[in-house]
């Protein structure tokens, strides 16, 4: 699928790179960041706009959050419905709650791009407990401008090294978000024993 839609970028570009970026915050498995990494080479190259590419990625994921969000403020039993006997996304679905309850809107950026396969996620969570709109509307738009200057200005900023580039912020998306939950369990730890004391 990956390579279809590289393939699709250059042909179709903008519409495509939207469709993407929208589906992939709406828990379909598409490869979105490699996607805007590819675009934003194709920019370099003279393929396509970087604004073009910077704004149809943006709307398309800032779309995607709040069409998440208004789908499980108005269908919160059907979705619960249809998530049920799916283990992962329980778990995924319990982790968001719970990150959403804690840290609320610092939560929904992060999930944004330093955190996303937990974005889709959010985005329900956020909608089916009632968090207010206003509030995830700005947190995500925030996420969402990071994720995609992120993604699009590395591919257009290196796009003779994207191969490299594709593997390196992969690697870096990973090794923060390690290092994020590893303070996080630093803090419950600390918590726990202090409790236990």
């Amino acid at each position: 699928m990956t390579e279809w839609l590289l393939s699709g970028l250059a042909s179709t570009g903008i519409p495509l790179l939207f469709l993407v970026t929208f589906l992939s915050c709406l828990m379909v498995p598409v490869p979105s960041s490699l996607l805007m990494l590819a675009a934003g080479a194709f920019a370099a190259g003279g393929d396509l706009s970087i604004t073009a590419v910077v704004l149809a990625s943006y709307s398309g994921a800032v779309l995607g959050d709040q069409a998440g969000y208004t789908a499980a403020r108005l269908f919160q039993t059907r979705i619960d419905s249809a998530l049920v006997g799916r283990a992962n996304a329980a778990r995924m679905m319990a982790a968001a709650k719970d990150r959403l309850s804690r840290r609320g809107g610092l939560t929904v950026f992060l999930t944004r791009w330093l955190m996303s396969p937990l974005g889709p996620y959010v985005n329900l969570t956020a909608g089916a407990t009632g968090f207010g709109w206003m509030r995830f509307s700005v947190a995500s738009a925030g996420g969402e401008l990071v994720w995609v200057t992120l993604y699009a200005g590395l591919g257009w900023a290196f796009a003779s090294n994207i191969d490299m580039i594709a593997d390196l912020s992969g690697n870096i998306t990973a090794a923060l978000a390690a290092a994020f939950l590893a303070v996080l369990l630093g803090r419950h730890l600390r918590r726990s024993v202090r409790h236990a004391q």
